[in-house]
C-alpha cells in the first residue's frame, strides 16, 4: 500500500477503502461487502445513499453552503429547530446547533452553568456525571466521561466530574437485583450532592443508555425517574447525552421516553444527521433559557460551522424521512427479534455473559467464566479481535468498554440501521454466529496448545 499522510486511529493498520454504501451495506473498492451492523458509530440511522437526503444536500448547495451565525441565520437552521422542537417532549424547544457529539455536551454543560450565572448563583459550576460512561473527547467533555481508558492520558488536564456508579445490572456493585435493589446506584446521587454542596453543583448528566463505555447498558425501571427527583430535590439541572440514543434509536425521540422523564438540556447528535452531514445539537428547555433571554440574551458557546445550512438542511431532511416513513414505530419490534436471536447466540456459547440494550441499540458483553461472570484477562484483546473477526466475515460491529472498572471487561454494541429488514437481520445474526465461531475455535486451539 502507498504512503498515507491520514492520521487513522491505528496508524500501522491497513484499513480498507470504501468505495460507496447502499442501504444496510458498505462496498470497498475490492468489492467486498460489509452489513453494517453498527451504523459506523451508532450514526447511519437510515442507511446508507438514501435518495432524499441526496437530494436535499444539492438543492442546499445550490443555494447557500455556509454563513457565520453571529452575522446571519438560514432557513435550513430555522427550520431543523422548529422540526426537533415539535419532535422533542415537553418544553425542549431551544436548539444550539454544533458539529459533533462532544461539543453538544460541552455546550450543555456550558448552558447550564450559565443558566444559574444568570438566575445570579456563580458558585455552581460543577458537572457530576457516573462513571462507566462516554460524554464526549474534548476536554470538557471528558471531564464528564468516566471512561478510564479515555481520560487516562489526560488525567491532569480533567475535572474529576464522575462521582457514582452505573446502573449495570449485570455486575451491580451492591449484588442486588432491581426492583428489590432500591435503586441504590442511583440513590449514590443523593449522598455525593451532599458531600461536595448542592450549592456548588449546576447539573447532572448522564446517558439513557450508556455506549461506548458499558456497551449499551439500559437501566431498570425507575432508576431515572429516582435521578430525577434528586436532581429536582436539590435545584440541579438534568442533563441527557442522547448522542447516542436520540434520534430514534431505541424508537422514540429520546430514549428518556421510555421512562416517562424529560430532561432540562438533552444533547443530540450522530442520528440526527445520520452521517450525511457533521451535525448536533444542545436542546435547551424553556425553563434554562428564561433567565438567559431575560439576561445576557446570549448562550456563550459556538463555533465556527454551527448552525452550518448544509449540515442542517441535511438534518431536516433526516427527521423528515424518519416521520414520513414512519421508521421509529417498527424499531421496538426490530429490537425485540434482535434481541432473542443474540440470546439464542448466548445459549450456544459461553463466551457470552450478557445482552442487553434496548431498541436497535444493543450489547454483548463477553466473559471468560459466565457463571463467576469473570472477564477475560487485558492482554487476551477479545473485543479488538471480536470486531477484526466479524470484519473479515464481511459484518462491521462496534467496540464497546465493559466491567465495572471501566478497565478489566470487553463487549461489542449491535446497532444496524433503524431500516434494517427481516432478511437483512438473518443475515446479521448468521455473520455473527460465524464470527462467534471462529472466536470459538481460536480459543479451543490455544487450549490444546497450552496443553
Amino acid at each position: 500500500m502507498e504512503k498515507s499522510f491520514l492520521i487513522k486511529p491505528m496508524l500501522d493498520e491497513d484499513y480498507p477503502v470504501i468505495d460507496y454504501g447502499k442501504g444496510v451495506y458498505l462496498f470497498d473498492m475490492e468489492g467486498k461487502k460489509y452489513l453494517d451492523a453498527a451504523s459506523g458509530a451508532v450514526t447511519a440511522n437510515i442507511g446508507h445513499g438514501v435518495a432524499e437526503i441526496i437530494e436535499a444536500m444539492q438543492e442546499q448547495a445550490k443555494k447557500v453552503s455556509f454563513v457565520y451565525r453571529s452575522q446571519f441565520t438560514s432557513g435550513a437552521a430555522e427550520k431543523l429547530a422548529e422540526k426537533i422542537a415539535a419532535l422533542l417532549p415537553g418544553e425542549l424547544n431551544w436548539s444550539f446547533f454544533v458539529n459533533s457529539g462532544s461539543e453538544a455536551t460541552e455546550t450543555a454543560m456550558k448552558m447550564a452553568i450559565q443558566y444559574w450565572q444568570e438566575k445570579g448563583i456563580h458558585t455552581k459550576t460543577k458537572v457530576l456525571s457516573r462513571w462507566v460512561s462516554y460524554h464526549g473527547i474534548t476536554l470538557g467533555a471528558l471531564s464528564m466521561s468516566g471512561h478510564t481508558g479515555r481520560r487516562a492520558r489526560f488525567v491532569p488536564l480533567l475535572e474529576d466530574f464522575p462521582v457514582i456508579n452505573p446502573p449495570y445490572c449485570y455486575r451491580c456493585p451492591y449484588n442486588l437485583t432491581a426492583p428489590a435493589c432500591n435503586y441504590l446506584c442511583a440513590r449514590e446521587l443523593k449522598q455525593a450532592i451532599e458531600r461536595i454542596g448542592a450549592e456548588k453543583i449546576a447539573a447532572f448528566i448522564a446517558e439513557p443508555v450508556i455506549g461506548a463505555a458499558g456497551g449499551a447498558i439500559a437501566p431498570p425501571k425507575d432508576y431515572f425517574k429516582t435521578i430525577k427527583e434528586i436532581c429536582d430535590a436539590h435545584d440541579i439541572l438534568f442533563i441527557a447525552d442522547e448522542v447516542m440514543t436520540g434520534s430514534g434509536r431505541t424508537g422514540t425521540m429520546l430514549a428518556c421516553e421510555h421512562w416517562d422523564i424529560t430532561p432540562d438540556i438533552v444533547a443530540l447528535g450522530k442520528g440526527l444527521g445520520a452521517g450525511y452531514a457533521p451535525i448536533a445539537a444542545a436542546v435547551a428547555s424553556e425553563k434554562v433559557m428564561e433567565p438567559i433571554l431575560a439576561g445576557s440574551k446570549s448562550v456563550m458557546s459556538g463555533h465556527t460551522l454551527s448552525a452550518n445550512p448544509q449540515s442542517c438542511a441535511v438534518s431536516l431532511a433526516v427527521l423528515e424521512y424518519l416521520e414520513k416513513n414512519e421508521i421509529m414505530k417498527e424499531v421496538e419490534n426490530k429490537g425485540v427479534y434482535l434481541r432473542n436471536e443474540l440470546e439464542n447466540l448466548k445459549g450456544q456459547y459461553p463466551f457470552v455473559g450478557d445482552v442487553r440494550g434496548k431498541g436497535l441499540l444493543l450489547g454483548i458483553e463477553f466473559v471468560e467464566d459466565r457463571f463467576t461472570k469473570t472477564p477475560f484477562p487485558r492482554k487476551a484483546l477479545v473485543t479488538q479481535r471480536m470486531v477484526s473477526l466479524a470484519k473479515e466475515k464481511g459484518l462491521i460491529v462496534y467496540p464497546a468498554g465493559a466491567g465495572i472498572d471501566g478497565v478489566n471487561g470487553d463487549s461489542i454494541i449491535i446497532s444496524p440501521p433503524l431500516t434494517i429488514n427481516m432478511k437483512e437481520m438473518e443475515e446479521l445474526v448468521s455473520l455473527l454466529g460465524e464470527t462467534f465461531e471462529a472466536f470459538s475455535n481460536q480459543i479451543n486451539l490455544k487450549m490444546a496448545g497450552d496443553n
